[in-house]
């Protein structure tokens, strides 16, 4: 069975509507996926409630047009979870971003530590990926993808009710969980190098943060953001 195809919008979304695509838009649709005019696929836009049904009217090589017919499914709800990371190589930031999209993470914010090694992000290119793992992924809506900002900063306007879980390889040999929580939450993963002395000092010292383990080995940072969403969504009711 043909995956169904859908399309993120930055536009208004209601019964009848009428949808410009942008020239990459309909490069995806007509060149990419091969639809004409007359054909249906899902369109969101993380506002105007979840999945509508939407008909091509129009196409073109860098231009087109869609009809949206009717809201076809309830928006998905996501937690209140972010996920702070330190810049990685490229490819590797790529992944990262990509699957905690997938898992449903509400914003993405890239942090510069002390010990990170890649300083620049591309923010545009970031939310992109973010954009395309939301299509695939059956979301309803793109997480935010903030801009690279020092670890100290982040922490100095911090909301106390968020709790910070951050993950530190020299808490303890055996894995302890990032337990869900009612309030809102966040996930801090360090560089390659981990944090260093002075860093986890502070953190330590925070009243709305909580180290945990992940196990005895050493994971990357992408799989170690990975393993602990997936620990702390775990037996969590959303989708």
């Amino acid at each position: 069975m043909a995956q169904r195809v859908r399309l993120y919008v930055d536009q208004p979304l209601a019964a009848g509507q009428s949808l410009d695509l942008t020239a990459d838009q309909a490069h995806y649709l007509f060149g990419v996926m091969r639809l004409g005019e007359g054909l249906q696929l899902g369109v969101f836009n993380g506002r105007d409630g979840g999945e509508w049904e939407a008909v091509i009217a129009e196409t073109g090589k860098r231009k087109g047009r869609l009809n949206v017919l009717f809201e076809a499914a309830a928006p998905l709800v996501r937690p209140d979870l972010w996920l702070l990371f330190a810049p990685l190589k490229k490819a590797r930031t790529d992944m990262l971003i990509e699957k905690a999209t997938e898992l449903g993470v509400a914003r993405l914010q890239p942090v510069a530590t002390d010990y990170t090694n890649a300083e620049r992000i591309r923010e545009d290119r970031l939310a992109a990926i973010a954009r395309e793992a939301a299509e695939q992924s059956g979301a309803t809506d793109v997480p935010e993808v903030a801009g690279l900002a020092r670890l100290g900063a982040v922490l100095d306007g911090w909301d106390e009710r968020r709790t910070l879980w951050f993950c530190d390889e020299t808490t303890a040999e055996e894995p302890s969980v990032p337990t869900p929580s009612p309030g809102p939450a966040a996930i801090l993963i360090g560089p390659e190098g981990g944090f260093s002395p002075e860093e986890r000092a502070r953190l330590r010292a925070l009243p709305f943060c909580r180290p945990v383990s992940l196990g005895r080995r050493i994971l990357r940072a992408e799989t170690a953001a990975i393993a602990a969403l997936t620990l702390w969504l775990a037996g969590r009711d959303f989708p």
